[in-house]
Order: structure tokens, then sequence, then C-alpha cells
């Protein structure tokens, strides 16, 4: 006789950034061991895989990872780990006062949100007639990055992220031209037009929290923004 199957809870969120409700599960054993070995190999390649195929599965394949931002995949996995292994994760903040005290929290996942700097555009002035038209890091930006330096890094997420390039009444599309004439392009500027650039992605979406907390040895009280996935996974 048949084992009876169990049945998964379901639940629903909002994507950060359309606001459209999507219904997800939380991840089976068998997924958790496929994502537990990804992270084992220390591969950033594996781990985007393993992160990008759970997202899909738990959300029963209405969000694709390949062209969903970052923040959007992040906040999801963030929201199903939630559901799967506890709602909260305890962290360690680094006081501010001396930089170098650290202090345990315990952070509860429902309260972290997508936010946005004040001030954030996707549109960067290069000079008084060019412009960048910027697009949000996907999950295969990370996986073409694997294995490089910081510097290069950066540089190919940048240049993975150039839309569209404004000269004038002129515009380039970045998929019409190859990945060598945008690495040239973003060759020739200059070390002010990378920094306006830069803080595209400084300020762009990200999972964000405040936490309050008291240095133990100086007593000094601080408020401290975590951000980013690899922060709250303890």
């Amino acid at each position: 006789m048949a084992l009876p199957k169990l049945e998964t809870p379901t639940y629903e969120l909002s994507l950060p950034s359309t606001n459209e409700k999507v219904k997800y599960r939380p991840f089976l054993v068998k997924e958790q061991k496929i994502l537990y070995m990804s992270q084992s190999s220390e591969d950033e390649s594996q781990i985007a895989d393993a992160v990008g195929s759970l997202v899909s599965s738990c959300t029963f394949n209405n969000v694709n990872p390949n062209v969903s931002p970052m923040f959007d995949i992040e906040y999801i996995f963030l929201k199903i780990r939630s559901k799967s292994v506890g709602e909260t994760v305890d962290i360690n903040v680094t006081c501010p006062d001396d930089k170098k005290t650290q202090v345990p929290v315990k952070v509860k996942l429902d309260e972290i949100d997508v936010q946005m700097t004040t001030g954030h555009t996707n549109e960067v002035m290069l000079t008084d007639k060019m412009k960048l038209v910027l697009r949000y890091p996907l999950l295969k930006d990370m996986k073409s990055i694997t294995g490089v330096s910081n510097i290069d890094k950066s540089f190919n997420i940048l240049s993975n992220c150039i839309h569209e390039i404004h000269d004038g009444d002129k515009v380039y599309n970045a998929v019409d031209v190859t990945k060598e004439e945008i690495n040239t392009f973003v060759e020739q500027m200059t070390t002010t037009q990378i920094e306006k650039i830069m803080e595209f992605f400084d300020t762009m979406p990200k999972l964000r929290h405040v936490v309050k907390i008291t240095n133990p040895k100086t007593k000094v009280k601080s408020e401290v923004v975590v951000e980013g996935l690899q922060s709250f996974l303890g």
C-alpha cells in the first residue's frame, strides 16, 4: 500500500519590483540538501544555480530567476527560508563606535523588507549630452563573475547592467552591440564617471533592516543598517 502524500502549506508575497502577488511554499528536504551542498562547495555559480532553482520551484515556476532583479530573488528566498527553517535568525553586528566589537542580534525575517534609497535613479549623466540607462543585476550576472577578482567583479557587473547609452538624440541599446564594445566603452570612463555609476548600485533596492544595539564595552547605543541577503543567513 502506498504511503500518504504530505501536503505542503502555501503562502503569498508581493514582489518588491512590481507588487505582483506570488504564491510560494517552503522548500522540501531534498531541495534543502541541494542548497546545503552548493553552500558547502563555496562555488558562487553553484550557489546561484541552487538559489535560482529553489526560488523557481517554490513559487510554482511563476518566478523566472533569469529575468527577475536580484533583490526580488533575495526577498523571495528569505521568505521561503523563514517558512522552511525558522522565522528568526541570529546575526552578529559590528558596533559602529569602535568598529570591532560584535553583538549578537536576533532578527525576525518577516520584518526585513526591500528598501530603496531616496533619490535613487537608473539614469546616470556621464557628460552634458551623454547618459547611461542601467538595469538591475540579475542572478545570471552573479554567475558570470565566478572566479574573478573583486575589481573585475565590479567591472563585469557594471558592464552587464548597461541597458542603453544615450548620446544626444542617438540611443544605443546594449543588446545591439558586442560585449567587447561595451567593455571598451567602460574602460574609457573617468574615475568620476565610474563613481556616478556605482552610486546606482549603492542606492538600488536591497534587503535592508535597522537593528538597535548597545556596545557591551563602551555602553554606546547605536542603530545599524544591515543589508544584503548574506547578512541575514546567520
